[in-house]
């Protein structure tokens, strides 16, 4: 655990460098190409050097899906939290875990729900882990609007433009936008940051309807301007992701979240002989 976490702190996914990489050789302003020299030159240098690729280390977040024959199952939770704290010295990973009530900060990234571990318990014997350090620049910016039910995609297309107007250079673009349509408050946020954090670029919609609103919204945005770091250019999203759950008649949820430049993960799978790997 300690390992991926390192690894997901100092280098990009392969798909998150070559979409940078792609915009950095088709974008055609100068100050945009710049920026975007400047972010891989700094994705080289942090991998090169073993350094993390951001001074926001981000709060870290877990996503685990467990088998219930897994052998250490009663002890993941605590071996999680332990990885954050032991991680926090070794890597060096900033502290980033702060008691919203008095401000004080635990010191290791650990502390009350963190790190936040989403736990799913599956069929078999096996352990998948995605570490996500998401950072905190890329968080304040997120969204949640409700739509009148009636307004339907067309309102889901609104606030997700409008919530892209609001944040401009705040997320540090170019971005990963996350959407999450309907289910309950709560649902669709989850839905959105999983889609923005998870998934990767490229990657396509397996339901027509949502791919074609991908493509809409990813075009939408683009055109606005806001460009790499909110100084123009052809580049404000590398990516929109879209997911939905069925909703209440009566509300129609649409969350977005938005994941800067620097979307960092990686994934650990674990055999229950102990044997694992980790990829990005």
């Amino acid at each position: 655990m300690v390992e991926g976490l390192y690894r997901a702190v100092t280098s990009l996914p392969p798909d998150v460098v070559d979409s940078l990489r792609k915009a950095y050789e088709a974008e055609e302003y100068g100050v945009a190409k710049a920026q975007l020299k400047a972010i891989l030159d700094n994705i080289e240098i942090a991998k090169r050097t073993g350094k993390p690729i951001c001074q926001d280390t981000g709060l870290i977040m877990y996503y685990v899906r467990v088998g219930a024959k897994f052998p250490l199952l009663e002890e993941v939770t605590d071996i999680l939290i332990e990885a954050a704290r032991k991680a926090t010295c070794e890597t060096p990973i900033r502290p980033n875990s702060v008691n919203p009530l008095t401000g004080e900060n635990s010191g290791d990234n650990t502390g009350r729900y963190t790190p936040y571990i989403y736990l799913e318990i599956v069929n078999g014997d096996k352990l998948q882990i995605d570490i996500v350090p998401k950072g905190g620049g890329s968080k304040a910016v997120t969204v949640l609007e409700m739509p009148p039910p009636s307004r339907g995609l067309a309102g889901v297309k609104e606030a997700v433009i409008d919530a892209v107007l609001a944040a401009r250079a705040k997320p540090c673009p170019p971005t990963i936008v996350g959407v999450g349509i309907g289910g309950a408050t709560d649902i669709a946020v989850t839905l959105a940051k999983k889609q923005a954090v998870l998934r990767r670029i490229g990657s396509k919609n397996p339901d027509p309807l949502l791919a074609k609103l991908e493509e809409e919204l990813y075009s939408a945005i683009n055109e606005l301007g806001i460009g790499v770091m909110g100084m123009g250019g052809r580049y404000t999203v590398l990516a929109v992701h879209v997911d939905y759950a069925y909703r209440h008649p009566a509300t129609y949820p649409v969350a977005v979240v938005f994941q800067c430049w620097a979307a960092r993960r990686a994934s650990i799978f674990i055999e229950p002989n102990g044997h694992y790997k980790i990829i990005q």
